[in-house]
C-alpha cells in the first residue's frame, strides 16, 4: 500500500457549471509544494483510502491554492475525469480524502530561464489549475514585470472560478497594490458571443493578443510562457513558439516555455 499520505477534510465546495468543480480542505502543515505542481489525491470511504486491490485510487491534481496559504485548492472537470471525479463531485463539507504528500510536476518557475520582463499564462477549462497557484505567488510578481493570464473557455461561465480567484486576489491587502500594476486578465471565448473570441492560438497568429494588450509579439528575449490544457491547444501553441525560438523547460533544463497537457 502506498505511504505518505495525508488525510485531510473538505472545508468547502462549489459548483460553477455542470461540470466544473472546486473544493478547499484543511492542509497538514507538514505538507509543502511549490506553485505549479500537482499531487495524488484520492478519496475517504467508511474512514479509509478508497482502494483498488492493495492499493489506493489516486488521481493527480494540480494545486491551484497558494503555497503560503492554511488551506489546499483543486478544481476539476467531471468531462475530464472518471469515476473517481465523480465521486470528488459529490463530496460534501466534512468528507475526508487523501493527499499524497510528494508534489510534483515541470510547471515551476525554476524550470524558467531567467532575464524575461513578462511572463504568459495560457489555460483552457481545468488547465487553470496550476496556473492560478502560479498567480497567487508574490515570487511571480518579483520575477516579472508582467503577468499576463490567458483562460480560454467555450462558455462564458467556465470562466467563473478564475475571475472569483482574481476577484479574491484583489481584496487581499498584501497582494492588491502589486495585481493591479502587474497582472493582466485576458478572458476569451471560442463558443459563443463575447467581449473576445477566439482559440488562443488564433489570437496569437493574428497579433490580437498583443495588440489588445499593448506588448509587442512573444519574444524569447522578453517573453516566457506557461500552459495548460487540452492537448490540441499545448501542441499548437508550442508548434507557434518553436518556430519563434522558444524552447522547452524542464527539470534537466531552463526554457523559454512550459508545458502540461490536459485530456
Amino acid at each position: 500500500m502506498a505511504t505518505n499520505l495525508y488525510t485531510e477534510t473538505v472545508t468547502s465546495l462549489t459548483h460553477w457549471t455542470d461540470t466544473l468543480f472546486s473544493f478547499q480542505t484543511t492542509r497538514n502543515p507538514g505538507f509543502r509544494f511549490l506553485c505549479g505542481q500537482s499531487t495524488p489525491l484520492g478519496i475517504v470511504v467508511d474512514g479509509h483510502p478508497l482502494m483498488e486491490g492493495e492499493n489506493p485510487v489516486l488521481k493527480p491534481a494540480s494545486l491551484c491554492s497558494a503555497v503560503h496559504e492554511e488551506h489546499l485548492e483543486f478544481f476539476f472537470s467531471t468531462a475530464d475525469g472518471g469515476d473517481l471525479t465523480r465521486r470528488l463531485a459529490a463530496m460534501k463539507p466534512g468528507d475526508q480524502i487523501v493527499v499524497g504528500g510528494k508534489p510534483a510536476g515541470a510547471l515551476t518557475l525554476n524550470n524558467l530561464s531567467p532575464g524575461a520582463r513578462q511572463l504568459y499564462l495560457f489555460a483552457t477549462t481545468s488547465g487553470l489549475a496550476p496556473l492560478l497557484s502560479v498567480i497567487k505567488d508574490i515570487d511571480t510578481y518579483e520575477f516579472y514585470d508582467y503577468i499576463v493570464f490567458v483562460h480560454s473557455a467555450r462558455h462564458a461561465r467556465e470562466l467563473a472560478f478564475t475571475e472569483a480567484s482574481i476577484t479574491n486576489l484583489l481584496k487581499d491587502e498584501y497582494f492588491e497594490e502589486i495585481v493591479l500594476k502587474k497582472l493582466f486578465f485576458y478572458p476569451t471565448v471560442t463558443g459563443e458571443p463575447y467581449l473576445t473570441v477566439g482559440r488562443i492560438t488564433t489570437l496569437l497568429e493574428q497579433g490580437k493578443l498583443e495588440m489588445d494588450l499593448g506588448m509587442p509579439p512573444l519574444d524569447i528575449e522578453t517573453d516566457r510562457v506557461v500552459m495548460c490544457g487540452n492537448k490540441s491547444m499545448v501542441q499548437d501553441i508550442r508548434t507557434l513558439l518553436e518556430a519563434r525560438g522558444f524552447t522547452e523547460g524542464s527539470h534537466q533544463t531552463q526554457g523559454h516555455f512550459l508545458v502540461e497537457a490536459t485530456v
